[in-house]
């Protein structure tokens, strides 16, 4: 969840004491890496989930200020738009039926907050882009009321200099333009977090990228945007470009991009923050009155305000965070490549398959990352992201092979091992990735599903919004009846919805 940021306008002062005083924050954590001890006692797993509102025909529902209030839970918050929501479960222990028991209580918070919505005549669906979006909620009008929003999208436009090209080629085309951040809000993710040491922290984030496109290709879940049928997780070339702050001549020259892959394996989670601070001009210059260094120095533990803030602006795809809990600093990483939906059920699967190969990939005596190039980890990424199943993807010691492939034969039993060694009760443990398993046997993910029902309806004479509105409404449907998706009937052109 972003930090909260007042209304204001910065000075070109606010932005050199804000400069002087990250570059002050990361001179601390460079310290604090060397000599301080961080809360490693027990490896904890979290997550975060954005999801959108719709109203009873499928279409965008701008209420979540409504739905908030009705909801009244503070682990709950506003997304970029007023069409999406946020919950952050709180990180937990995965162990013995720790899995089922987060899956449960992901299932319980939705359907008290379906209640909830359903009195302000909302509906949620976790779906990685809402189907039914048109370009006339790409506006600032459809922006959150949080200033945060207001703050973020003057800055990157004040960077760019110009309106943003949106430009995708899948199965159909789309080109266009928009004048504010908006269409970032399209995109709604799954946001998984695991805290490691700052040892083990580059083996866990190298390990996090070399899984990215396998991670997109079995849980893909966004075909479309704006109408088009695109790539099949179109969130992720959507949300590079949507807060892409540089002009086309800024990208002919190499400047690096704030949505990133990266570009390196690294030695240190220094590396990461480091990077950011030498790299990102800032977007939200606002200055605490603490000087970490003073507190440091005093015996006590920094929020390192000005860094954290920073980092938050730049979205890598697998994400450092500091944070400070209980008095004691923690390092976490978040990985961001998927995208929500279709089922709790299949949330709880990706997320079971990425903490299973997390336990490890990064303690191999020959690790992943030293066997692949970081060039080809990216290439899978995209990859996955156009073709979903059906991508080819590269792995050392397989060469190029279809993703279903390489995670049957491959990724599968390392992560039941990874849960094993976690303590995950076998049977979750079976469950769970065997809905992984299903989905690469029958090829059918979110976005084949919504896919094949959107053909369906236009074979039986609708136009595209009027199935995409309606495929919506039986997704939204077997959303809730929690079955895995690759276990869905075959969409039907259903009237009378």
């Amino acid at each position: 969840m972003g930090r909260d940021v007042p209304a204001i306008q910065f000075s070109r002062e606010d932005r050199r004491r804000y400069r002087d005083k990250v570059r002050r924050c990361l001179d601390c954590l460079a310290r604090m890496l060397r000599d301080f001890p961080f809360d490693v006692d027990s490896p904890l797993a979290g997550l975060e989930i954005e999801l959108n509102l719709v109203d009873d025909r499928g279409e965008p529902a701008l209420k979540n200020a409504a739905v908030l209030a009705a909801i009244a839970d503070p682990d709950w918050s506003t997304e970029l738009g007023q069409f999406n929501l946020e919950i952050g479960i709180a990180p937990q222990p995965l162990s013995g039926d720790g899995a089922a028991e987060l899956e449960r209580c992901v299932r319980e918070r939705l359907n008290h907050a379906e209640e909830r919505a359903r009195t302000e005549g909302g509906h949620l669906v976790m779906i990685g882009i809402l189907p039914t979006l048109t370009e006339g909620y790409a506006g600032a009008d459809s922006l959150s009321a949080n200033p945060r929003y207001k703050l973020l999208n003057e800055q990157i436009f004040a960077a760019r200099g110009e309106d943003l090209h949106i430009e995708l080629s899948g199965p159909e085309r789309l080109s266009t333009y928009a004048d504010s951040i908006t269409p970032e809000a399209a995109c709604t993710s799954v946001q998984l977090h695991l805290q490691v040491s700052p040892e083990m922290f580059p083996r866990n984030w190298n390990a996090a990228q070399a899984v990215a496109g396998a991670q997109v290709a079995v849980a893909a879940n966004s075909p479309y945007l704006f109408g088009r049928e695109l790539w099949r997780e179109t969130r992720i070339r959507l949300f590079e470009q949507a807060t892409d702050t540089r002009p086309a001549e800024l990208k002919e020259q190499g400047v690096r991009p704030r949505v990133w892959f990266g570009e390196r394996w690294i030695t240190s989670v220094f590396d990461l923050f480091e990077e950011n601070v030498r790299y990102f001009p800032a977007l939200l210059p606002l200055c605490e009155d603490e000087d970490p260094i003073e507190v440091l120095e005093a015996g006590g533990v920094p929020d390192l305000a000005e860094l954290t803030l920073h980092n938050g602006t730049i979205y890598r795809w697998n994400r450092p965070v500091y944070a400070v809990v209980d008095g004691r600093p923690h390092l976490r990483v978040e990985n961001r490549v998927l995208p929500a939906g279709p089922t709790v059920a299949d949330v709880a699967a990706n997320a079971a398959f990425y903490y299973g190969l997390l336990r490890v990939l990064p303690y191999e005596d020959r690790p992943i990352w030293t066997r692949m190039s970081f060039a080809a980890a990216e290439e899978n990424l995209h990859n996955a992201a156009r073709d979903g199943i059906d991508a080819r993807l590269y792995w050392p010691g397989l060469g190029d092979v279809p993703a279903a492939e390489l995670v049957l034969r491959r990724l599968l039993p390392l992560a039941a091992e990874g849960l094993d060694l976690l303590g995950v009760a076998g049977e979750t443990r079976d469950r769970l990735l065997g809905i992984i398993e299903g989905r690469c046997l029958t090829g059918r993910t979110g976005a084949g599903w919504q896919v094949e029902a959107v053909r369906a309806l236009e074979a039986a004479g609708h136009d595209r919004h009027e199935a995409l509105r309606r495929m919506t409404l039986q997704y939204v449907e077997l959303m809730h009846g929690n079955e895995p998706v690759h276990t869905w009937p075959a969409p039907k052109p259903v009237s009378g919805l």
